[in-house]
């Protein structure tokens, strides 16, 4: 599974027959977050993506009432083509399920945003350890009190992802993932994670608790989940994201990214 070709993943989630986190598959492609909202709210989401491009490198916008993701998977099919979504109501969250085309409507957008999965070939390819692909588990996320550029309507704390790193790796993992920009680049935070607000590494506000070992730093990069908090502060009347971890693999090559 590891090894296999995106368009064969989005078909096994198409199918019905994947519902588990895409870390670790498919490695070499480029992994998105998903937020799909109604037209009406498109161009204010787009304005807070674009004063926050950290956590939200946009890497593909959709047609209005159109699932496909022409850029960076022609032929995909956004309301079934990943393995979990997350239904929001006035900001409420309502349902997971594994295929939103009940939820479907001719006036909504879907924004395919940068994922830090993407640049965990490079990490591995470096030499680098990638705690959550060794213990098959999905990566522990965080909302720190950093808090994003507001616009209007959308405001959110900056969640992060954490990977532990030796020491001696820190410095190699900066240079490696800070050529991908547009799968949320260089860490935010390095080290103490009291500093920005987290209390816990063993209890994460979204994915899973990896093993820390001695000599590891937990280093901190910036993560598309910040979306969904966006949306718990706007209450739109509908939204629709991927579950934490449960991204669409597109077609595009994870060193394509560095010149984008």
């Amino acid at each position: 599974m590891k090894f296999t070709l995106p368009s064969e993943i989005r078909q096994l989630c198409r199918d019905g027959k994947l519902d588990t986190c895409t870390a670790g598959l498919a490695l070499g492609y480029v992994q998105a977050n998903l937020v799909i909202l109604p037209y009406s709210l498109a161009f204010e989401f787009f304005l807070f993506c674009q004063r926050n491009p950290k956590p939200c490198p946009i890497l593909d916008v959709t047609d209005m009432g159109d699932p496909e993701p022409k850029l960076i998977a022609p032929g995909a099919d956004i309301r079934t083509d990943l393995p979990r979504y997350r239904i929001f109501r006035q900001g409420e969250l309502i349902e997971e399920t594994t295929d939103i085309r009940p939820f479907w409507r001719s006036d909504l957008v879907g924004f395919l945003i940068g994922c830090s999965f993407s640049f965990e070939h490079a990490m591995l390819n470096s030499g680098l350890p990638v705690r959550q692909v060794e213990e098959s588990k999905n990566v522990p996320m965080y909302q720190t009190t950093i808090e994003c550029i507001p616009t209007r309507l959308f405001s959110s704390p900056l969640v992060v992802s954490m990977r532990p790193l030796p020491a001696n790796n820190i410095v190699r993992a900066v240079e490696v993932t800070s050529r991908y920009h547009k799968a949320h680049g260089s860490p935010v935070h390095i080290g103490n994670p009291e500093i920005i607000g987290i209390k816990d590494l063993d209890q994460p506000d979204y994915g899973e608790a990896v093993t820390i070992r001695d000599g590891e730093v937990p280093v901190f990069w910036a993560c598309g989940v910040t979306t969904q908090t966006a949306i718990l502060q706007a209450k739109p009347e509908l939204a629709i994201t991927h579950a934490p971890g449960h991204m669409l693999i597109s077609d595009l090559k994870d060193e394509e990214l560095t010149f984008l």
